[in-house]
């Protein structure tokens, strides 16, 4: 590749490099005045569920009008509160999603500024920096694309439902208070429903507990969290020295393991999940099998059955990180999967 060309892929890339630096700057400002809007609904929805609870306590006495007014207030608050969850958690991803890229470039950059490498290693290292850059994209928007469906079918929906409920109790008040009544006890249940959604989605979505606690933990309570959503199928065992790793790669291991028992549940249709992790010192391995269907894959992953559980894109987070995975199934036989990364601990704080 032309030198020519080389130089203006550079260029592109201190262009990105800039950018993605001022976006990372705007969204961390954000993620700081989000965070702190969600405290103070938080503080808020509590003084509105506690005065709810007031509120039930006293339901035969208290004027109706209090009645509506406490529970509108609650479920304002409580849509106030998602809303804003959702968009701290969203800003907290595009935040790694912006980490990721400047690193790249300034990794790039660095190959350019060595300033003894032949024309031909120059292009082949920028190829394989468009590649990164194109997998990178490429994850990020099947993960999005993934989180929104995620997200229209289930808390959006409760949402749609429990602002319905609301308006039929509110039309009931006047007319059949005996019938309001009950639609409140069924309008609870289902905010109490929702709630769990929401918590669940959340936790698939970014869950705290990587960030606090790390990998093992996180995985067993992933495991724990199934089974008390009514799949008690995965079979959860970590082994060797459990310890913190670099964040990326807790989230690789994490998300990678997350895909491949949802491909169980949902496409193979398995009622048995096994997961190994064995925490070793140069290494982590990973094997999930499951005792589901089973798919039609070859060794390319180009079968239609490969592109469709997008085992494509699973190989190449692994392999972007130095690692390997192989995936072995058959019609009839359920889906086996094994990788390894090279360890890197996470670094300790001053």
């Amino acid at each position: 590749m032309a030198n020519k060309d080389w130089e203006s892929f550079m260029a592109s890339c201190r262009s990105r490099l800039e950018k993605a630096r001022q976006q990372m700057r705007e969204v961390e400002m954000l993620i700081k005045q989000t965070a702190t809007e969600v405290e103070r609904l938080v503080q808020r929805n509590a003084r509105a569920a506690s005065h709810v609870k007031q509120v039930e306590a006293q339901f035969d006495t208290v004027p109706r009008e209090d009645i509506k007014s406490a529970y509108n207030t609650l479920l304002g608050n409580q849509q106030r509160l998602f809303t804003m969850r959702g968009q701290l958690e969203k800003l907290q991803n595009d935040k790694q999603h912006l980490t990721t890229l400047v690193e790249l470039c300034e990794e790039i950059l660095g190959f350019a500024e060595e300033g003894s490498r032949p024309v031909a290693e120059a292009g082949g290292k920028q190829q394989k920096a468009e590649e990164l850059v194109i997998h990178v994209i490429e994850a990020q928007e099947a993960e999005r694309l993934r989180l929104s469906r995620q997200m229209h079918d289930g808390p959006a929906q409760s949402l749609t439902n429990l602002v319905l409920q609301a308006e039929i109790c509110e039309h009931l008040f006047d007319r059949d208070p005996r019938r309001a009544k009950a639609e409140l006890a069924e309008l609870k249940e289902s905010v109490i429903g929702t709630f769990h959604e929401v918590k669940s989605f959340i936790f698939d979505l970014r869950p705290m507990m990587l960030d606090d606690l790390g990998l093992a933990p996180t995985l067993k309570r992933y495991a724990e969290g199934l089974a008390e959503n009514g799949f008690d199928g995965v079979e959860m065992h970590v082994s060797g020295k459990e310890r913190r790793l670099a964040a990326y790669q807790e989230v690789t291991i994490f998300r990678v393991i997350q895909e491949l028992i949802h491909i169980g549940r949902q496409y193979s249709h398995a009622s048995s999940i096994k997961v190994s992790v064995e925490m070793g010192d140069d290494a982590i391995k990973v094997s999930v099998e499951d005792n589901g269907t089973g798919f039609e894959l070859d060794e390319e992953l180009s079968t239609p059955d490969a592109q469709l559980l997008g085992l494509s894109t699973l190989r190449k987070r692994i392999e972007m990180l130095g690692g390997t995975i192989t995936f072995d199934s058959r019609p009839g036989q359920g889906l086996q999967v094994q990788f390894s990364l090279p360890v890197e601990e996470a670094a300790e704080e001053a």
